[in-house]
């Protein structure tokens, strides 16, 4: 029998007063499902617990307001009860079946049934559960040995799997890149090839979300030239181009700094503003990881050291160190290093005889191109206001 190791959450008095409100005659009607157990069995801290359970949502409502514990009814279609906790949320599901899929969405009716339960999810190693006072873990599928394995697979047939839901192949590449080890599944790799088009019948904002968690992971560069390899990448980014990625997330090392989604999207996307805003649009990103995107675009690829501090004064300091690390520059000059604030004001500009308008501006420019070319020394600004003057 394998069994969760006693770890920080597994001990936690909040989630033991959950379990006793939920189930207090003992009968096994809950169990912890999904990342908590898979990452506890990998020996990662795990983010969030999850639970599923024999209970219809308004029982598990009825006993978790019985108990005086917080109850959110965040997805009563789908039979989804969140429990505030003092130690954070647990969702808590009843159990399901699949009645009808269309490649997007399912439709599904409650069960009893923890073996059909876990038959729905897509992969082994995430259809594992664990009995909350036992800790003893529950396999239907093999997921043990494919964790220990570094095994992404399938429960059952993939296609099958894939025809339920397409993002799941996007979601096969991800969890191949956090937990995999190659060689890969090969029935795992003919269906994700074949099938990829489907992906082009699903919502930009999801595939946007899954492509962007694949990208902040530690190393997704091998994972997304194989997605390119088997034709997936272009199905989601035709614009696409995987290579690049290998030689930022090698800067981003070098230079000690964290994994960023948004920077590696770039890396993979043309330097080209127009091209960029055009993929961003499609994707529905939000209008700051827009500009960040083409403001990383604009980029040269020859960007050095020398640029980093009237890049990150011009564009902001992530977006400099975007440009810096994708044309491989050291980030040194940066180091603990804030954009001042140009000290010459347009009232200065009048003072001096110039007529409110557009002259005051382009003097205003001159000025501080010159201030910035100097090193951003505030003692030059008197010389150089006096040589952008007009005569």
């Amino acid at each position: 029998m394998s069994t969760l190791p006693a770890v920080s959450w597994t001990a936690r008095a909040d989630l033991a007063a959950l379990v006793a409100a939920l189930d207090p005659a003992g009968e096994g009607n809950c169990r912890y499902v999904g990342g908590a157990v898979r990452d506890t069995l990998l020996g990662i801290g795990a983010k969030d617990v999850d639970m599923a359970t024999t209970l219809l949502p308004e029982q598990t409502m009825e006993r978790l307001a019985a108990a005086n514990i917080r109850a959110v009814p965040t997805g009563l279609a789908h039979g989804t009860v969140t429990a505030v906790l003092d130690g954070g949320p647990v969702e808590i599901t009843t159990l399901r079946r699949d009645v009808e899929t269309d490649g997007r969405h399912a439709t599904v009716a409650f069960s009893s049934d923890w073996r059909e339960d876990a038959a729905r999810r897509d992969f082994t190693i995430n259809a594992l559960s664990a009995d909350p006072r036992t800790l003893e873990v529950f396999d239907y599928f093999g997921g043990l040995d494919d964790l220990a394995a570094r095994r992404v697979r399938f429960i059952g047939e993939a296609e099958t799997r894939i025809r339920e839901d397409y993002l799941r192949i996007l979601r096969y590449f991800r969890f191949q890149a956090r937990f995999g080890s190659l060689p890969a599944d090969p029935q795992a790799e003919a269906a994700v090839q074949a099938l990829s088009a489907g992906l082009k019948g699903l919502s930009r904002e999801r595939i946007a979300a899954e492509l962007l968690n694949l990208l902040g992971l530690p190393d997704p560069a091998p994972t997304l030239a194989r997605m390119a390899d088997l034709g997936v990448l272009a199905q989601v980014v035709p614009e696409a181009d995987a290579p690049p990625l290998a030689a930022l997330i090698e800067a981003e090392q070098r230079e000690q700094v964290r994994p960023d989604a948004l920077r590696r999207f770039a890396a993979i996307l043309p330097a080209e503003p127009q091209i960029v805003d055009q993929v961003a649009a499609r994707l529905r990103l939000p209008s700051a990881q827009r500009k960040r995107l083409g403001a990383a675009a604009a980029r040269s690829g020859k960007e050095s050291s020398a640029d980093a501090r009237p890049l990150a004064y011009r564009l902001g300091v992530e977006e400099a160190k975007d440009r810096l690390l994708l044309a491989g520059a050291s980030l040194s000059t940066l180091a603990g290093w804030q954009p001042p604030r140009f000290p010459l004001k347009g009232g200065d500009v009048v003072a001096r005889g110039v007529s409110a308008g557009p002259l005051v501006a382009r003097t205003l420019r001159a000025v501080e191109d010159g201030w910035i070319a100097a090193g951003f020394d505030d003692a030059c600004i008197p010389a150089l206001l006096e040589a952008a003057l007009p005569a």
